[in-house]
């Protein structure tokens, strides 16, 4: 699996022009499934996506958790990021899980976050969505299960 984490102030989910959802401060996470991922992967980078200390502590520096600031989180599945644009002009996109599981771990994914008590919020799993992040720093990192 892989998960781009970004720190947010606000984030939504449009679909059709309808909001699906919205957070205020905490982060927005793009996840993608690969070929291969299982359900420990998607318990590794829950537990590692709540636990990264990118919030500011009140000198400045990034020394506090989603879980230590009480934030909330947006999950969005994006299947994009297991692209491999390596060769030719179009991307190949034959690392990514096939739709089932993708779904199934994607849902693991997100019920692993309620567990651990952070206030979750999703888009919609294989829909067109528009999805507006404001980023706070900016910052932003690529988290991967393996």
């Amino acid at each position: 699996m892989i998960a781009v984490v970004q720190r947010v102030i606000s984030s939504s989910v449009t679909i059709d022009g309808l909001l699906v959802d919205a957070i205020g401060p905490g982060l927005n996470v793009l996840l993608g499934v690969a070929d291969g991922d299982g359900e420990t992967d998607a318990e590794y980078l829950a537990a590692k996506v709540v636990n990264l200390r990118i919030f500011e502590d009140q000198q400045g520096k990034m020394n506090r958790s989603l879980m230590e600031m009480g934030g909330q989180i947006l999950v969005v599945s994006q299947f994009t990021l297991l692209a491999d644009c390596r060769k030719g002009r179009r991307p190949s996109f034959i690392d990514a899980a096939e739709p089932v599981l993708a779904q199934r771990l994607y849902q693991h994914f997100v019920e692993r976050l309620e567990k651990l008590g952070v206030d979750t919020h999703t888009g919609r799993f294989g829909a067109m969505m528009r999805v507006e992040i404001v980023n706070d720093g900016p910052v932003t990192l690529l988290v991967h299960s393996r």
